[in-house]
C-alpha cells in the first residue's frame, strides 16, 4: 500500500498564490487510443512519414499551426485506466499502484489533490466540468475530485452504440453521434456559453470516447473513406470515418469558444491516454520488432502500441494553444501526461513545489519551446501492469531501457538516432544499460512497495 504520509505531504503539491489578476481558463482534449501518427498533421518536421497516410484531421492539422507542438509528448501508460488517474494527479502510475490505487486514493484524507481541486485552492471561482469518459476504476467520481459538473463515473461502453463484444474489430456502426461526440461536445459547448455569461474562470475536461473501438462513424463520412486510396499504414474506412468526425465536433468546440470571447485567454491540450493499436485487428506478438510484420504498423515510424511501453504505445500527439503561446513551433522538449497538474498550476499563478512527479512545462510555452522543465526526477518512468508480459521503462535524455520482468533482459534504445527502437543497444552500451536499470529498480523500490516484492 502507498504511504498514506507521502499523499498527506503531496496534497499540498500546488498552494495558493496572492496574485488577484485574472485567471486563464484551461481545457484538456483527452482522446482514446489516438496514435502518434494517426492525424493528417506532421508530428516531426524532420519525419514526413509521421502522419497519416489516410486520414483527414484538417482542424487538428490548424491547432498544429496555430499551436506548439510536442514531438516528445507522452502520455503516462499504454492504457487508458492508470493514464487517466496518474492526470488527475500528476503522478506516474508507477507511484499509484494498480490494486493499491483503490484503497489509498479512494479516501479523499489519503489521496492527492486533483486538477479541479488544485484550480479551485488558487482562486475560489474557478467552475469545472468533466464531460465523456472518466474510467479510474476506483469508485471516485468526478464530484469526489472537485468537479462541479460530469457524466458520473463512465467507462467504455458509456460511448458504444453496441454492446457486442465477439466482434469489436470486425464490425462498424454506421450511425449519428459516433462515440457520443455530438452529445460530448454539445454539453461543453453549453458549458462555455454559461462561462461566457458569468465570467468565472473554468477547467474543462473534455474525455472523448473516440477512438476506441467500437468502429463508429457517419454514414456519409464512411462513403468518404471507403471511396479514398488506402494508405499503407492507415487503411480502415471506419476508423478513418471516426477520427474524422471527431476532429469535426473539436471544430464546433473551438468556434464557440470564439464566439463566446473566451479564447483569448484559454489553454487547450489536446492528447490521448495511449497510442493506437498496433493492428486492426491488434496482434498477439505486439511485442515483436517491427520488421517481424509484412506491413508497416499503424504507429510508424514509431514501434508498437497500445498495451506496450515502446514509443507507439506511450508517445502520442500533444498540442498546446493558448496566451502567449507562438503559433506553428515544434518543440523537443519532453512532456507527459502527469505534467499537466503543475503547468495549470503554474499557468493559474499558484506555486509548484511538490513533491509530485510532474513540472510545469509553462516557461516552454511562453519561450517558444524552448527551456527545460524542473521535476523531481529527471527520468521519464513507466510500467505495464500486466501478469502476461510485465515490463517497465525508463527515459532518460535521448536514452530509453525498456525491462522485461519475466526474462530478466533489458533493451536499450536511442530514441534521438532511433525513434523506431529498432536497434537495441543494450550489449554494446553496457555502461548505460546498468546505469539506468539501477535507475529504474531504484524507482520502482522507493514508490511502489508490490512491484518490489513481485519483481526485486
Amino acid at each position: 500500500m502507498i504511504c498514506s504520509t507521502l499523499l498527506a505531504v503531496v496534497t499540498f503539491g500546488c498552494q495558493t498564490s496572492a496574485r488577484t489578476e485574472s485567471k486563464p481558463n484551461f481545457i484538456l482534449i483527452l482522446t482514446d487510443d489516438l496514435g502518434w501518427t494517426s492525424l493528417s498533421a506532421l508530428m516531426d518536421d524532420r519525419l514526413p512519414d509521421s502522419r497519416s497516410d489516410y486520414h483527414e484531421t484538417p482542424v487538428l492539422e490548424k491547432m498544429a499551426r496555430e499551436g506548439m507542438r510536442f514531438t516528445r509528448g507522452y502520455a503516462p501508460d499504454p492504457i487508458c485506466t492508470p493514464s487517466r488517474r496518474s492526470i488527475q494527479f500528476g503522478q506516474t502510475s508507477i507511484r499509484q499502484g494498480e490494486e493499491s490505487f483503490v484503497s489509498s486514493y479512494k479516501h479523499k484524507e489519503k489521496r492527492p489533490t486533483s486538477i479541479a481541486e488544485v484550480l479551485k485552492a488558487i482562486q475560489p471561482t474557478y467552475i469545472t466540468a468533466h464531460f465523456g469518459k472518466w474510467d479510474l476504476r476506483a469508485g471516485i467520481t468526478p464530484e469526489d475530485l472537485g468537479y462541479d459538473e460530469s457524466d458520473g463515473d463512465t467507462g467504455n461502453s458509456h460511448g458504444d452504440f453496441s454492446q457486442d463484444r465477439e466482434e469489436k474489430w470486425l464490425k462498424k456502426y454506421l450511425i449519428e453521434n459516433p462515440k457520443q461526440m455530438d452529445s460530448l461536445t454539445s454539453r461543453s459547448i453549453r458549458f462555455i456559453r454559461q462561462r461566457g455569461e458569468d465570467k468565472r474562470p473554468f477547467y474543462l475536461q473534455l474525455s472523448h470516447y473516440a477512438t476506441h473501438v467500437n468502429f463508429e462513424t457517419r454514414p456519409g463520412t464512411f462513403e468518404k473513406f471507403e471511396a479514398k486510396d488506402k494508405g499503407l499504414k492507415h487503411d480502415h474506412p471506419a476508423w478513418a470515418g471516426m477520427i474524422h468526425d471527431l476532429d469535426a465536433s473539436i471544430g464546433q468546440l473551438l468556434d464557440e469558444l470564439e464566439k463566446s470571447g473566451l479564447k483569448d485567454n484559454t489553454y487547450i491540450v489536446f492528447m490521448a491516454d495511449n497510442g493506437a493499436v498496433e493492428f486492426i485487428p491488434p496482434v498477439s506478438n505486439r511485442l515483436d520488432h517491427p520488421e517481424t510484420f509484412d506491413r508497416p504498423m499503424r504507429n510508424a515510424p514509431l514501434r508498437g502500441g497500445k498495451w506496450t511501453l515502446y514509443e507507439g504505445g506511450i508517445r502520442v500527439p500533444f498540442l498546446v494553444l493558448g496566451p502567449g503561446v507562438q503559433g506553428g513551433v515544434q518543440t523537443d522538449v519532453p512532456v507527459a501526461g502527469w505534467d499537466l497538474l503543475p503547468t495549470f498550476c503554474d499557468l493559474a499563478g499558484g506555486k509548484t513545489e511538490s513533491l509530485r512527479d510532474g513540472g510545469s512545462f509553462a516557461r516552454i510555452l511562453k519561450n517558444g519551446g524552448e527551456g527545460e522543465v524542473t521535476r523531481m526526477e529527471n527520468a521519464f518512468y513507466f510500467h505495464r501492469f500486466n501478469n502476461s508480459y510485465p515490463h517497465s521503462a525508463i527515459i532518460e535524455g535521448d536514452y530509453k531501457l525498456i525491462h522485461f520482468w519475466k526474462t530478466g533482459k533489458s533493451e536499450l534504445y536511442n530514441l534521438k538516432a532511433d525513434p523506431g527502437e529498432k536497434t537495441d543497444l543494450a550489449d554494446k552500451e553496457k555502461d548505460v544499460t546498468t546505469r539506468l536499470e539501477l535507475a529504474l529498480f531504484g524507482y520502482i523500490r522507493r514508490h511502489n512497495p508490490e512491484l518490489t516484492q513481485k519483481y526485486l
